[in-house]
């Protein structure tokens, strides 16, 4: 439980991002969403079940990273985990992500 924790954390702002662009949807992210749910439906490392799910009942996820998957492919910070190479990359760089927080006056680490 301890380890998965320490995973939430480390990953809070992508997490947070996903959970942002789920409730306050656009269509700009909306489609780059898309894109990379079918990327990850085609995969074999989604995990429909829940079993890989950092939290018990969030699934379809990613059994790599653990991810909700309607937060992972909404956050434009992140990029798809498979160990042979991204299937999908990132939009947005680390400064673009922190200008995005701040616009939204959010502060993960207050």
């Amino acid at each position: 439980m301890l380890t998965k924790l320490k995973i939430i954390w480390k990953n809070r702002k992508e997490i947070f991002q996903g959970l942002h662009n789920n409730f306050f949807k656009k269509v700009e992210i909306e489609e780059v969403a898309y894109q990379r749910l079918e990327i990850c439906n085609s995969c074999p490392n989604i995990d429909r079940t829940g079993h890989g799910c950092l939290i018990p009942g969030t699934q379809p996820c990613c059994s790599i990273c653990g991810c909700k998957l309607a937060l992972k492919t909404r956050s434009l910070a992140s990029e798809c985990p498979h160990p042979k190479g991204p299937l999908w990359k990132a939009v947005l760089t680390q400064e673009q992500e922190d200008k995005l927080y701040t616009d939204i006056n959010y502060n993960p680490d207050k």
